[in-house]
C-alpha cells in the first residue's frame, strides 16, 4: 500500500514514521512546497520520495491532507476531483467548514473527516516523532457521508497508530475542540505576550520562571501560520469560549480586587473539580 502525505511537518512527518515502521505503508510519499521541508523530510527518512501532487493521487491509495486549514479547504476538493478508488482524509483540528464545502462533491463518499488529537508545540519535519499518536483519540466525523470501506480503511489505519476511535458530527467536533484545545493555545499566546511586555522593562523575569510557567506557556511557541487559520474557521465556537474564559478571569479580578479570599478559594475549589475528568 502506498500512503501519500500532503504536508510533512509534525502531523504529516509522525504519520509517516509510524505508518512505515509498523508496516501499514509499503511505501510512503509526501507532497511539499517548502523546498527545505522536502529536503530535511528526505534526509530524515520521513518518506521515500518527494512527489508532485498529481503524482501523489494517481499513485497512492490513500491521501493523507496535513496541511494547515486554510490550505486543506483549497486542497481537498481538487483532490476529489481527481480521484477514483482512493481515498482522502485530512488531519485538520476544524472540520465543519470542510464538510459544507465538498458536502455535494460527486466524490463525497471518497473522503473521511478525520482529527488525530495529539501533537507538540513544535512544527516542521524535524519535529516529527514516532509514537506520537500512541493512546490519543483518532476523531472520525460524519462517518456516514462516507463510504464505510473507506472509513473502515481510514480507521485501521488510526489503529495502527494506536489511537481511540471515537465517532462524532464535525459541529460537535469543532465545539469541542474549542474548549479542550484552541482556548488552550488562546490562553498560553495571551500569557506569553503579557510576560514579554513585562520583560521589555524588567529584563531579567525569565530568571524566576519555573516549570509552572514554563508548562503553561508551552504552547505559545506553537505555528503561527498553523493557529491563526483555525481560529479563523472555527471562529463562533472560539468567540463562545473566549466570552466564558474573559468572565471567569474577571471574577478572579473581582474577588481579588476586594480582598475576598474566600471568593477566590471558591473559584478555585470549582476547577479543582477538573481532578475528576483530568487525572
Amino acid at each position: 500500500m502506498q500512503v501519500g502525505i500532503i504536508g510533512i511537518g509534525l502531523i504529516g512527518g509522525s504519520m509517516a514514521i509510524d505508518l512505515k515502521k509498523r508496516k501499514f505503508a509499503d511505501r510512503i510519499v509526501g507532497v511539499e512546497n517548502d523546498h527545505l521541508h522536502a529536503t530535511a523530510a528526505l534526509e530524515i527518512g520521513l518518506v521515500d520520495e518527494i512527489v508532485s501532487l498529481e503524482e501523489c493521487i494517481s499513485g497512492s491509495d490513500i491521501i493523507v491532507v496535513a496541511t494547515p486549514v486554510s490550505a486543506a479547504i483549497r486542497l481537498i476538493p481538487r483532490i476529489l476531483d481527481k480521484v477514483d478508488r482512493q481515498v482522502v482524509t485530512d488531519v485538520c483540528s476544524t472540520k465543519e467548514k470542510i464538510n459544507e464545502i465538498i458536502h455535494y462533491h460527486p466524490n463525497r463518499k471518497n473522503f473521511v473527516a478525520a482529527h488525530p488529537m495529539a501533537g507538540t508545540e513544535y512544527s516542521g519535519p524535524w519535529a516529527a516523532l514516532p509514537g506520537l499518536f500512541d493512546g490519543r483519540a483518532g476523531i472520525i466525523c460524519n462517518a456516514e457521508d462516507s463510504d464505510f470501506r473507506a472509513v473502515e480503511l481510514i480507521k485501521s489505519m488510526y489503529d495502527c497508530l494506536n489511537m481511540r476511535i471515537i465517532y462524532m458530527r464535525a459541529a460537535h467536533h469543532d465545539v469541542h475542540t474549542a474548549y479542550v484545545s484552541h482556548i488552550s493555545h488562546i490562553s498560553s499566546f495571551a500569557l506569553a505576550l503579557t510576560v514579554l511586555e513585562k520583560e521589555k522593562n524588567e529584563k531579567n523575569i525569565f530568571d524566576l520562571a519555573s516549570g509552572g510557567f514554563s508548562s503553561t506557556v508551552r504552547l505559545a511557541k506553537s505555528n503561527a501560520d498553523m493557529w491563526a487559520p483555525i481560529f479563523s474557521q472555527n471562529k463562533e465556537n472560539v468567540l463562545t469560549v473566549l466570552d466564558t474564559y474573559i468572565e471567569k478571569l474577571q471574577e478572579f479580578k473581582k474577588h481579588i480586587g476586594e480582598y475576598d479570599e474566600e471568593g477566590v478559594k471558591n473559584l478555585i475549589y470549582n476547577a479543582n473539580k477538573i481532578k475528576r475528568i483530568i487525572r
